[in-house]
C-alpha cells in the first residue's frame, strides 16, 4: 500500500460520516453517533497526514505552498468542529456549521486527490510512499485509540 491508498481509505470513510451528518435532525443518538465518527477520523487523519504527507512534502519547494493551504484547511474544519461542541444539537445553527463543514470536507478531499496527490506523486520516490503510509497508518490507529479513551 502507498500513501495515496492510504489517505483515500480515509476520505472515504470522511465523506460518508460528513454526508450522514447533514441528513441527520435535533438532539438524537443518531446525530451524536454520526458527529462523533466524523471528529474522529478528521482528528486522526489530519494529525497522522500532517506528519506522513505534508511535512516530508514541505521538504521540497514546490510542496510548500499545498502544504501550507492544506494544513490551513484542517485549522478551518477544527473551528467548526469547536463551534459545533459548543452549539446546542437541536439548534439551527448546529446543522448550518455541519453543513458548512461537509462543504468543507469534500472540498479538502477533492483538491487533495486532484492536485495534491499529482504534485506528490512526482515528488515522492516508490519507496518513501510506502514507507509513508505505514507511518501514517501506524499514527492514525494511535490517534483514533487515544480519540476513544
Amino acid at each position: 500500500m502507498n500513501i495515496f491508498e492510504a489517505l483515500r481509505e480515509s476520505h472515504e470513510r470522511q465523506r460518508s460520516y460528513a454526508k450522514a451528518l447533514v441528513q441527520t435532525s435535533g438532539d438524537s443518538p443518531e446525530r451524536v453517533e454520526t458527529y462523533q465518527q466524523l471528529k474522529s477520523e478528521l482528528h486522526a487523519h489530519a494529525i497522522a497526514e500532517e506528519r506522513f504527507f505534508y511535512m516530508p512534502l514541505m521538504e521540497h519547494d514546490e510542496g510548500i505552498d499545498l502544504s501550507r493551504h492544506a494544513i490551513a484547511e484542517h485549522h478551518e474544519m477544527d473551528e467548526m468542529m469547536e463551534e459545533l461542541d459548543d452549539t446546542e444539537l437541536s439548534s439551527p445553527g448546529w446543522l448550518a456549521t455541519a453543513k458548512r463543514l461537509s462543504e468543507k470536507v469534500h472540498h479538502h478531499l477533492k483538491e487533495e486527490e486532484q492536485k495534491f496527490f499529482q504534485m506528490a506523486g512526482k515528488i515522492l520516490s516508490e519507496k518513501q510512499k510506502a514507507a509513508l503510509a505505514r507511518g501514517y497508518i501506524k499514527e492514525f490507529d494511535e490517534q483514533l485509540m487515544s480519540n476513544k479513551k
